[in-house]
């Protein structure tokens, strides 16, 4: 095939668009993890769905392993906690100036009606929606 035909051709490829079922929201929550027979180690969530969270986590995680996590987050003026257990879906290095993180990403494996509703209050006032089921 001649140099010009290729330029005039046509160029097909795949296109990887996002398909999330729940959408995200940029947020900077502090977390408790706890990996099996460890203690409860600090960290944060930097990014929050339904469906899950992205961690920093202090020590690397493999794909597919469970961890017993904590979220903490102001619901008007209370702190609110939920419980839950969650599945490592990905993991990279995040390097930082100062610090050296795990970023993972988790998604919720367990988690109470109760805790999952929270969240939903608390993600919708984070994207201006309004409670309809108070009253």
């Amino acid at each position: 095939m001649r140099e010009e035909e290729k330029k005039n051709r046509p160029h097909y490829g795949t296109v990887n668009f996002e398909k999330r079922k729940h959408p995200r929201f940029d947020v900077v929550l502090p977390i408790e993890y706890v990996r099996s027979g460890s203690v409860a180690s600090p960290s944060e969530a930097i990014n929050a769905s339904e469906g899950g969270l992205l961690v920093y986590l202090r020590e690397e995680m493999e794909v597919g392993q469970y961890l017993s996590l904590k979220l903490f987050f102001s619901s008007g003026s209370e702190l609110t906690t939920i419980e839950t257990l969650v599945r490592v879906v990905w993991t990279d290095i995040h390097l930082e100036e100062d610090r050296e993180d795990y970023r993972a990403g988790v998604e919720f494996a367990d988690i109470s009606p109760e805790d999952l509703e929270k969240l939903k209050n608390f993600l919708r006032s984070l994207s201006g929606e309004v409670n309809q089921d108070t009253g």
